[in-house]
């Protein structure tokens, strides 16, 4: 069985302010007290293409592995290690990050695509973010309504993470915004 849901959100400031601090969200301290389940982030690979002009880039998440407490007894473990695939293309004004989990598969595997791009209806003010999570636990066929009740818990958990991520996200479009204002 796995768990899936969609969430949109739209930033009321333009895609190139928003992608930047996409870039920033675990760099600054105020950020890892409100995202403390992010424990490490390290930047494994960035490549230009030049043919293309598109920025690619990989980084390794360390995290505190969301789910209850009594999955983590069973598992032994609640770091997981995540690695995050960014492409962004800045002709077409689209940044795209594809999230997965290297550690706990035999358990969970978990998969989260962002994409920001400018909104349809204000393309120079506005930033639509569009995000899919998909939770998959791997039952024992006796633990088949456990895992569901589980991938629940670890849904619920993760779009808790996610409102602390828009959160994190505005406050950095304000402070970019704030920046960048004449004086």
């Amino acid at each position: 069985m796995v768990k899936a849901y969609k969430q949109e959100h739209v930033y009321k400031h333009p895609w190139e302010r928003v992608s930047a601090a996409s870039w920033r969200k675990f760099a600054d301290p105020e950020n890892k007290r409100i995202l403390s389940h992010i424990l490490e982030v390290d930047t494994l690979n960035r490549k230009l293409d030049t043919d293309t002009g598109k920025l690619h880039t990989t980084r390794a998440l360390t995290i505190h592995a969301p789910g209850p407490w009594f999955l983590h007894r069973i598992i032994g473990q609640d770091i997981c290690h995540c690695v995050e695939s960014t492409v962004v293309d800045g002709k077409s004004r689209s940044m795209q990050l594809t999230t997965k989990n290297i550690t706990l598969k035999k358990f969970i595997e978990v998969e989260e695509r962002i994409r920001y791009d400018p909104h349809p209806e204000n393309p120079s003010a506005w930033t639509v973010c569009s995000q899919e999570t998909s939770i998959r636990i791997k039952p024992l066929s006796a633990l088949a309504s456990m895992a569901e009740k589980v991938e629940q818990k670890c849904a619920e958990k993760f779009m808790q993470n996610s409102v602390k991520g828009r959160e994190v996200m505005e406050r950095i479009c304000r402070y970019m915004e704030a920046e960048s204002a004449p004086v």
